[in-house]
């Protein structure tokens, strides 16, 4: 079993605050209490807050390198972390732990148009990467909502997904080699620059969605794919979500593979209305969001037009900048709001052929348990991310319905792993999730993953109480 070195507190935590800042600049490292506050949660309900040590912002690799030796020489902690866009607690700090900054790393370090290829460091923004790909024909696949925010090391510790996940796959899917730092500050390089390779075991697939309890990613080989030439939208109105789900099952019976397929409620259509100004709620209660793209996307719009028609849908033909508008708007489509203890967003996953179950079940969910319910959906993979909320009532404290709220969230994920899905499609277990892991990983195979994480952390000090 992983066990934890003791803390440096007191004397100790000098020397270790010395070590540290021996091989770094004053610009570097921040020890005031602002700072390491800003830096000490992502946007995760926050279940046990801790202030980290100090907050370290890496330049280099060998930046990384010197924190990490210093962190193992004196048993601190480490928590490496991206822009904080994370939803799963991931980047939390831990009680006396260092954060590790890696947003500083941005550089764009290759682009090969011919190869297809692209090595990056981990800071570098998502819609970065992809807004320098395009001027060669060529886009990044993977596009969390937050791509104009979140960055391609944070990415690949989540595995992150996104909205184009229903034809071209998650992060892992996309990533092809990494640069890692392990628990000891030494550096390994994982993969190639080939689109094949099978060479020993796949340990850059290990590292993807490892949340940073593995080794700390410093570079990123990824493989780029062809922007599409030509993209359309349809969007169809329901006049419940469930028929929108059944949609989802009418076009892949069509046999059309879309690039985007989104599910919105009737609760998420209004509140795009109200923060945006749009009209969706008035053309019903329940909007499928699709989108084809490359040569023939127009030839499958068509057909996807035809089989929603025919399932009951108004169908609109959207003009390009129209389309542009729906899909940015389901980008947003969580609104302004962050979880926290009165409100949870979830991640859940269920095999397609269940949405209509899954969606019918939430609603269930939501009225026994009293609590309100909004639904958006990566509908092309089965991925669902259902907010359940209580209101707060004078500010104060409602144990009763912080009680209802936390019992429809074991409800959706039991009712997931029920119908055989997940408890996370792409968000990551972080600490939030912790809490449902064992409903989903029986123990022989959760005692294999802690074998794992000690063979590359015996000290326990990477990410630790995250993933696993």
């Amino acid at each position: 079993m992983t066990e934890t070195r003791p803390i440096a507190t007191g004397a100790a935590n000098s020397q270790f605050l010395a070590t540290l800042q021996s091989g770094l600049t004053p610009r570097q490292i921040s020890m005031d209490d602002s700072v390491r506050s800003a830096y000490a949660v992502d946007q995760a309900p926050i279940l046990d807050f801790h202030l980290p040590l100090a907050v370290v912002w890496a330049e280099t690799v060998e930046d990384v390198q010197h924190v990490v030796r210093s962190c193992a020489a004196h048993g601190v902690p480490i928590v490496a972390r991206g822009a904080g866009t994370g939803v799963s607690g991931g980047a939390h700090a831990t009680e006396g732990s260092l954060v590790l900054s890696l947003e500083r790393m941005n550089r764009i370090l290759e682009l090969n148009p011919d190869d297809e290829t692209a090595v990056v460091e981990p800071g570098v923004i998502n819609a970065e990467l992809n807004a320098a790909a395009a001027e060669h024909g060529l886009m990044y696949a993977p596009d969390p909502a937050s791509f104009k925010t979140s960055t391609i090391g944070g990415n690949v510790a989540t595995n992150a997904g996104g909205l184009r996940c229903a034809k071209y796959g998650v992060t892992r899917d996309s990533i092809l080699a990494l640069d890692v730092v392990l628990a000891d500050g030494s550096l390994i390089h994982t993969g190639h620059k080939t689109f094949k390779g099978v060479a020993g075991y796949d340990l850059t697939a290990l590292f993807v969605g490892s949340e940073g309890t593995l080794g700390i990613v410093v570079g990123v080989t990824v493989r780029l794919k062809y922007l599409p030439p030509e993209v359309h939208t349809v969007a169809a109105f329901y006049p419940d979500f469930r028929g929108a789900a059944a949609g989802v099952l009418a076009v892949g019976r069509a046999r059309v593979q879309p690039a985007i397929m989104e599910m919105l409620d009737g609760g998420t259509l209004a509140q795009l209305d109200l923060l945006h100004g749009s009209d969706l709620s008035s053309r019903g209660s329940a909007l499928l969001l699709v989108q084809t793209d490359g040569f023939g996307a127009a030839a499958e719009a068509d057909v996807v037009r035809a089989v929603l028609a025919a399932g009951g849908a108004v169908v609109t033909k959207e003009a390009s900048a129209e389309a542009e508008r729906l899909v940015e708007l389901r980008r947003h489509s969580r609104g302004a709001e962050v979880d926290d203890e009165y409100r949870v967003g979830e991640d859940v996953a269920v095999p397609r052929s269940r949405l209509v179950d899954y969606v019918a079940g939430l609603e269930s969910i939501a009225t026994a348990r009293s609590v309100s319910l909004k639904v958006v959906a990566h509908a092309g993979d089965g991925n669902l991310h259902p907010t359940f909320w209580v209101e707060r009532i004078d500010a104060m404290v409602d144990d009763d319905a912080l009680s209802r709220l936390n019992s429809a969230l074991d409800d959706s994920v039991t009712l997931a792993l029920e119908m055989g899905g997940t408890i996370t499609g792409e968000h990551g277990v972080g600490q939030y999730k912790l809490r449902w892991l064992g409903l989903e990983q029986p123990e022989p195979v959760r005692e294999l993953q802690r074998r794992i994480k000690d063979l590359f952390d015996p000290a326990g000090l990477l990410n630790p109480g995250k993933a696993i």
